[in-house]
Formats: C-alpha cells, structure tokens, sequence
C-alpha cells in the first residue's frame, strides 16, 4: 500500500487549536493522486474525535500542494490540552499515513 509520504512532504504549524499543514507532492506527477487522497472526509477519519471542527481543503495547483486547515484540533490549544503531543507537527506527519488513492 503506498502512503502519502511516500509521495509527499508536510510542513505545519499551529496557533490556539487551530493545526494548518502544507503537504507538498513530492512530484508534479503524484499532484493528482495527493487531491484524490487528501479530503476532508479522510482527515476527519483518520483523526477521529480529536477533530472538533470543521476540515478545510484548499488545493494550490500552481505549486502541486495542498493547505490542510483543521480547526478544534488540538484539545483547546496547547496551553490548555491534556494531550501527550499537542503540536501541529505531529497532526501533520500523522496525515503522511493516510492511503494514497490510485486513479
């Protein structure tokens, strides 16, 4: 099963309980499969209730990316979470183990 970092790199960051993530094909080629595979609904899914809010989406055609905002994130901010890990880098290298989806 080919994951998406296999064909893609993450950059993210975080502010209150907000997580934004850059995720970036690693080739112009694998663009297409990355907007196959990176949607809300599977976002929502592979994080579960630790997701609040709402997921956007936002594809950046021009640079083969795609904008990841996924608002109510990180259990009220990291100040205020009992989470072990309540950074956006780690939501964003755990949305590297989503399935890629072929055509």
């Amino acid at each position: 099963m080919t994951l998406l970092r296999d064909i893609a790199y993450v950059r993210s960051g975080d502010k209150g309980d907000v997580v934004s993530v850059g995720v970036i094909a690693k080739h112009p080629e694998d663009y297409s499969a990355l907007l196959r595979s990176l949607t809300a609904p599977a976002v929502k899914d592979l994080f579960g209730d630790w997701i609040t809010g709402a997921v956007e989406i936002y594809p950046m055609d021009n640079i083969d990316a795609v904008v990841v905002i996924m608002r109510g994130a990180l259990g009220g901010g990291a100040t205020r979470t009992l989470r072990l890990d309540q950074t956006g880098k780690a939501m964003g290298n755990g949305l590297l183990r989503l399935p890629v989806i072929k055509e």
